[in-house]
């Protein structure tokens, strides 16, 4: 204010400009007491003092009271006022993701085991058989639409046992005690110490360096490197996604083979297409390849009263399983082969990465030893009387003990503890369905429609094999194929005069060979189709010709294989 007085007291005044060329003299103004008390203006100019105040004053409320200029194109206008009162609103806070179930699929398992529980039982069926019937219906939908993950829905269907009280709390849980699952959760803590350590990836660069100088040649190195680790790695989503699909998409990065421009039939649309298809055989050649193949064994025990071992199993599946590593690629070869048929850089890349992983660490020997010894023990243990879950148990002492394998490792592995509950929960209702006669009855009703046909138990399991085989096209779990169908199919075939060891096996080799079908079917399936390799259409079309070729060699070649044997 003592600035506006001093600049209204010039005007008034009058008072003359100097000269431009002299040089001004700061001014210094007096406090506005002092300023007050030196300045007594006329009343003249009083008045047009007064009168510039009010114009300026009310220049002021206008200013306060009139909106901000908006954004010009082409240049900007400055507020007067604050930024910060042209700023947009802050956003609002984002509602907080659902991470709860998938309502709809829920609802539909639930209505499935609502309309069967509604359903009076027919003749011959009890109730409690017909509402565990119920409730195991409802949870093998839930499994395939997997509202929530698989071993929360098997607890959930455990739950709803124990609440209708069709189970006791002892029988829902009894399969807890049950050592199949526990075995496969303890490959799964193997598995990871196989990973970690690097021995996986050092045996696969070790195979490609060897015969990867061909396509075919690469194919092939990848097939039997992956059939070798499978033994050894339950999980086929654990071998194809940890171990193999890194290795497959370098080569065919060096091969210059690439999604998206055009190049995908150079290598990589083969190569995927190859790896799948073998990995459903390697899956199918060995009792510990593939997660859901000891449920296979379960069933089996409790439907026939027949062990089978992890000897039975290999040497049952050792020939129609080499047969179909040999020709499946080959056939895709010629099918649908690779416009590049030479890969020289690949056993180079291989060369490299181990040059760049040095000589075997302590870890991977310490992994090495400890797998030779399990495996032979899984192999000549009934021999001294050790199980396949103390070999196991025994391996993985070995492997925490040394470090190669941590305690918060095996904790973290929540694959291995979702297969145990799930594993288990199938277990325990399929168990009290054929305590409670209902599979009994099922394979009485199915014996008198196939065995009214008048065939041969061949032919008669020949339908069983065809039905049970591509009805895996509604199923995306070949866990919950077997849980809903294993047992039942058995019985029937053995009802109809299929040898009961026999039968099993077949079954449970198909178990493994049908995930070949669509890219859901298996683990390895959405895992190499991810990719993006290979066209949907393709995938479903080459997998349903596989699916051909593979039953004709199990069927075919492994029959007299299985003849040999004197399994039928």
């Amino acid at each position: 204010m003592a600035a506006a007085a001093a600049l209204l007291h010039s005007s008034a005044v009058g008072g003359a400009p100097r000269p431009s060329s002299a040089k001004p003299k700061p001014k210094i103004l007096p406090p506005p007491s002092l300023l007050v008390t030196r300045f007594s203006p006329s009343p003249l100019a009083a008045a047009a003092i007064s009168s510039r105040i009010s114009q300026l004053g009310s220049a002021l409320v206008a200013d306060l009271h009139r909106p901000l200029p908006r954004q010009r194109r082409g240049g900007q206008i400055r507020a007067s006022t604050s930024s910060a009162a042209a700023a947009p609103p802050p956003p609002l806070p984002a509602e907080p993701k659902w991470e709860g179930a998938d309502l709809k699929s829920l609802a539909f398992s639930v209505a499935t085991g609502l309309l069967v529980w509604l359903i009076p039982p027919p003749q011959g069926v009890t109730s409690s058989a017909w509402h565990l019937l119920s409730i195991f219906l409802a949870t093998i939908v839930g499994i395939i639409t997997q509202p929530l993950p698989l071993g929360a829905v098997a607890l959930m269907g455990l739950g709803a046992a124990v609440l209708t009280r069709t189970l006791s709390f002892a029988a829902a849980f009894s399969a807890f005690g049950d050592p199949i699952p526990w075995l496969i959760a303890l490959a799964f803590f193997f598995a990871k110490g196989f990973i970690k350590t690097g021995l996986g990836n050092r045996v696969a660069y070790q195979f490609v360096a060897l015969f990867g100088k061909t396509s075919l040649g690469l194919g092939y190195s990848l097939v039997f490197s992956e059939a070798l680790l499978a033994p050894a790695i339950p999980s086929v989503s654990a071998r194809a996604g940890g171990i193999f699909l890194p290795l497959v998409k370098a080569l065919c990065l060096a091969c210059n083979s690439k999604v998206g421009d055009g190049t995908e039939r150079r290598l990589g649309a083969w190569l995927m297409l190859t790896c799948f298809q073998t990995s459903v055989v390697s899956s199918a050649m060995f009792l510990t390849a593939m997660a859901a193949n000891p449920l296979s064994v379960n069933l089996a025990t409790g439907s026939t009263g027949l062990a089978i071992g992890w000897t039975d199993w290999a040497v049952a599946a050792v020939v129609p399983g080499l047969v179909s590593l040999l020709v499946v690629p080959l056939l895709l070869y010629v099918i649908y082969p690779p416009t590049v048929k030479s890969s020289p850089d690949a056993p180079r890349l291989a060369r490299e990465k181990l040059d760049k992983m040095g000589p075997m660490s302590k870890n991977e020997w310490i992994m090495t030893g400890t797998l030779i010894v399990t495996v032979g023990l899984w192999i000549f243990g009934s021999a001294i009387k050790v199980d396949a879950v103390t070999a196991a148990i025994l391996g993985l002492s070995v492997l925490l003990t040394t470090g190669v394998v941590t305690w918060k490792e095996c904790l973290g592995e929540a694959v291995a503890w979702d297969t145990l509950t799930w594993f288990a929960a199938l277990i325990a209702m399929a168990g009290y369905l054929n305590k409670y006669g209902l599979i009994a009855w099922f394979s009485q009703t199915v014996v008198k429609v196939v065995g009214g046909l008048g065939l041969s138990w061949q032919a008669s399991f020949g339908i069983l094999v065809m039905l049970y085989f591509y009805s895996h096209y509604f199923f995306a779990s070949g866990a919950a194929h077997i849980g809903a169908m294993f047992t039942a199919f058995l019985s029937v075939a053995t009802a109809l005069g299929t040898p009961p060891l026999f039968g099993a096996l077949v079954l449970a080799f198909l178990s493994n060979l049908m995930g070949g079908l669509t890219h859901y079917g298996i683990g390895s399936a959405p895992v190499f189709y991810g990719a993006g390799y290979v066209p949907l259409s393709t995938w479903w079309g080459y997998g349903f010709l596989m699916s051909i070729v593979n039953l004709v060699i199990w069927l075919g070649v492994g029959g007299f294989w299985w003849k040999l044997l004197g399994l039928w």
